[in-house]
């Protein structure tokens, strides 16, 4: 039989129903995660989705993301176009189907694609019911046909609006500002990290993104395009750019075992950090899961084999671990799986046993090529390991002294750390300060029966830059280890936390709003992300918004956070007030600051969230690194503080 009778027509019986819609509007938060800024942009990253699978399939290579002056979006791409024609057991076209049915997709057709995009298969119907108002234009049979929807609903039968020998689809969005309550404004910034990621991970693929709220010095609407010819390897570069290289080549592998698609990329550098990034069917699958088991265990057993064979651990005395081997590795694994089982808190992490496997060969066969055939990086990567092992033998010591400071026994606490009444820790919180002064004045200002006060001296360890055993013996991170409760991972896992004793649900970390406190901010960041992401994660971080003024006139006193508040007020009072610029917590007094920065009636909090774990990976690295230029080129592009939202 040949391929083309082989293949089935993607036509309407390619669509399947498989669950109606009319809960998507009643629990949003079920669907697409939540209704706040991430869920936001999970509609656009839905829409894209389906681009994607056309483009999966073969049958797409370019696709264009719009930011409309009006925060609605568009997207365009020039695959098949979904089809119109009549759905037998619906009993309307395809497209309406498609639109309107949760669920719904040729994705759930094994024939039309053999893997898919999208977590749960939620799809663009999801979309459509949590807009205001959706338009889809689609290109096909020699035809442009087209349907509008309000909140979900059709508001008239697919047809026909003219002739063009094009394919694809084009879908314009309004996201429902009653379910998108706390804002319906796009990040361009956001959506940017995530099409670069998709093109990476997509070769072959571009994808632009154009903003047309903004313009460039040149009068046109801000874009990016999207392309990679290498993939991973391209990826990988963009990511340890801003480290220093161990191996100046890019070890990496794409083909297919046991039926699975595998694409792995790594690089060692000079740092101490392990950067592993996995994604399943393009989705960054954060809690990791079976392929990334796979990754570690090819990597361990194929070094370990080759360092043994060489002869070059004869001399060492400690044993070596699994940790070792991934020292200052950066590394990208990326497989595509038919029926993903996914599992975790946030159904992230990739349950498949037979990915393990595959992985597991495909990434031992890939490094047994290349150690021998580049013995120079191998003796340089196994130099690496033996010093790894030695640091981890002292970091284990220092951990030890870290666990004996009982944090729930008496005199356990850190000396400066001034405690809260309250015994429940969903209701406590702890402000991490900078400087005894400013500590001093929160301590005086705070609720004692809930908020705990930790000042910190000076700027904390930078961790980026320094080995694991130089961490823990660091006073003020071991005072941050003992005042919040947790527990440090075992060798196993060096850096995974017991959350379960966390004394604090709230770690609200309070810094000056000048350059200086910005920079102490990002240290203690960097730290929560590389050693304590679990909190971030669970979104127990936040960074407290102290007011940038004053602004007086007569008995009228207002607060302000940024310039634009500043003016504002002033000219409300009709000019002429006074204006107080605080350099510094340790300027207000106990109550301005209880009034302003700590009152969770009327403080701003910013939660922490990571909503692209290998950008984040990128910032910290950039920020707190040893390359200059880009850190100066962030610094200039991001305005007066590089205050980052991870």
């Amino acid at each position: 039989m040949s391929e083309e009778a082989n293949k089935k027509q993607y036509s309407a019986d390619s669509i399947q129903a498989l669950e109606g819609m009319e809960h998507v509007r009643m629990r949003p938060s079920m669907y697409i995660g939540d209704v706040g800024v991430r869920g936001l942009h999970h509609l656009v990253y839905e829409v894209v989705d389906n681009s994607i699978d056309e483009a999966m399939a073969g049958h797409c290579d370019r696709i264009d993301v719009v930011i409309n002056e009006d925060n609605s979006i568009t997207t365009e791409d020039n695959g098949r176009g979904i089809p119109v024609d009549l759905h037998k057991k619906e009993g309307v076209s395809a497209l309406e189907v498609v639109m309107t049915k949760i669920g719904a997709g040729g994705k759930f057709d094994k024939d039309s694609y053999k893997v898919s995009g999208g977590l749960h298969g939620v799809g663009v119907s999801c979309v459509n019911a949590l807009s205001s108002s959706l338009k889809a234009t689609v290109y096909r049979d020699g035809k442009i046909w087209e349907q509008e929807y309000e909140r979900g609903k059709s508001l008239y039968p697919v047809k026909s609006v003219g002739e063009s020998d094009l394919t694809g689809t084009i879908v314009t969005f309004v996201p429902d500002n009653t379910i998108f309550t706390q804002t319906t404004e796009y990040s361009y910034e956001t959506l940017s990290n995530r099409m670069r990621e998709l093109a990476y991970l997509n070769k072959g693929v571009t994808i632009t993104l154009t903003d047309k709220r903004n313009k460039d010095e040149k009068g046109e609407f801000i874009s990016e395009t999207f392309h990679s010819d290498e993939g991973l390897k391209e990826f990988i570069k963009f990511l340890d750019g801003t480290r220093e290289p161990l191996i100046q080549n890019v070890i990496s592998m794409e083909g297919e075992k046991n039926g699975i698609p595998v694409e792995v990329a790594m690089v060692y550098n000079t740092g101490y950090t392990e950067n592993l990034h996995s994604y399943v069917n393009n989705i960054n699958t954060h809690e990791g899961g079976t392929h990334l088991s796979g990754f570690r265990r090819g990597l361990t057993s194929t070094l370990k084999k080759y360092a043994d064979n060489s002869g070059m651990l004869d001399k060492v005395k400690f044993e070596i671990s699994g940790d070792d081997f991934r020292e200052g590795l950066t590394a990208i694994v990326s497989v595509k799986v038919a029926e993903p089982q996914f599992e975790g808190q946030t159904k992230t992490k990739l349950g498949n046993r037979e990915v393990t496997s595959a992985v597991s060969q495909a990434v031992s066969e890939m490094l047994t090529d290349y150690l021998e055939e580049n013995p120079d990086d191998a003796k340089q990567i196994v130099e690496k390991v033996k010093l790894a092992a030695q640091a981890r033998h002292a970091a284990a010591k220092a951990r030890e002294m870290v666990q004996r400071k009982n944090p729930m026994s008496v005199g356990g606490l850190p000396g400066k750390l001034s405690d809260c009444s309250e015994q429940d820790p969903t209701k406590c919180e702890v402000f991490l300060v900078e400087g005894d002064s400013a500590g001093g004045t929160a301590k005086q200002g705070r609720d004692r029966n809930f908020q705990a006060i930790l000042p910190l001296r000076g700027k904390i360890l930078n961790v980026e830059k320094a080995m694991q055993h130089k961490v823990f013996e660091n006073e003020e991170i071991k005072n941050i280890y003992t005042a919040l409760g947790v527990t440090i991972g075992t060798e196993e896992d060096s850096k995974a936390l017991n959350l379960d004793k966390l004394r604090y649900h709230k770690v609200v970390i309070m810094c000056d709003a000048d350059v200086d406190g910005s920079h102490i901010e990002t240290l203690i960041l960097t730290f929560f992300f590389r050693y304590m992401r679990e909190l971030i994660e669970g979104g127990h971080v936040y960074i407290a918004t102290p007011p940038l003024y004053l602004v007086k006139k007569g008995a009228k006193k207002r607060y302000a956070w940024n310039d634009k508040e500043r003016d504002a007020i002033n000219e409300e009072m009709n000019g002429g007030a006074s204006i107080q610029r605080y350099k510094g917590l340790g300027e207000m007094n106990a109550e301005q600051l209880w009034d302003t920065t700590m009152n969770p009636d009327f403080r701003k909090l910013r939660q922490v969230q990571i909503d692209n774990a290998t950008e984040s990976d990128r910032i910290f690295s950039m920020l707190m690194g040893d390359e200059v230029p880009p850190r100066r080129e962030f610094i200039e592009k991001n305005a007066v503080y590089a205050n980052i939202d991870v």
